[in-house]
């Protein structure tokens, strides 16, 4: 009888990885000279980040350092969805950053068909907020991972479980 092989298709990140981003970009704007005067707080919560900050132009400069920060740790851009920047207390703003984490189902159900549409020996199924993806050969579920990586997702796409 043969084995069949799978590898599922998350939406994920490394959550110490985004604990020490954050923490290295708090560091750099406590030393920066057009930052430190600007009691910039940066609150990391379950789905989400908040910043706060003196106006919008010190907002911009703390995206800037966070991203970069979040991408030397190998965190995608597209973890970030930043929100609407809203008036704080006195002259200040404050904006919250969600954390995209999980396939949504419309997402889950273009993947799914887009490996239907294009190859005939592997399946993909939805579990949740992740795919399966599973065929009877190796080489075809490398087919199928090479097929997803070339499109563009709005959300950062990794392989897990592969076996």
């Amino acid at each position: 009888m043969a084995s069949t092989y799978s590898f599922d298709v998350v939406s994920d990140f490394d959550r110490q990885e985004l604990v020490n981003a954050l923490d290295q970009t708090r560091r750099e704007v406590k030393s920066r000279y057009d930052l430190k005067d600007t009691k910039t707080t940066l609150d990391l919560k379950e789905d989400s980040i908040d910043v706060e900050t003196d106006s919008d132009m010190t907002l911009r400069a703390v995206h800037v350092v966070m991203q970069t920060k979040a991408a030397k740790r190998n965190l995608s851009m597209k973890i970030f969805d930043f929100g609407d920047i809203d008036a704080a207390s006195g002259s200040r703003v404050r904006q919250e950053i969600k954390l995209k984490k999980g396939i949504e189902k419309e997402d889950a159900k273009k993947i799914s068909k887009l490996i239907k549409d294009n190859l005939k020996k592997v399946q993909a199924s939805i579990q949740g907020d992740s795919v399966r993806i599973s065929a009877k050969d190796k080489d075809d579920l490398q087919e199928a991972i090479a097929l997803i990586k070339a499109e563009d997702w709005p959300m950062a796409l990794q392989f897990d479980n592969y076996r």
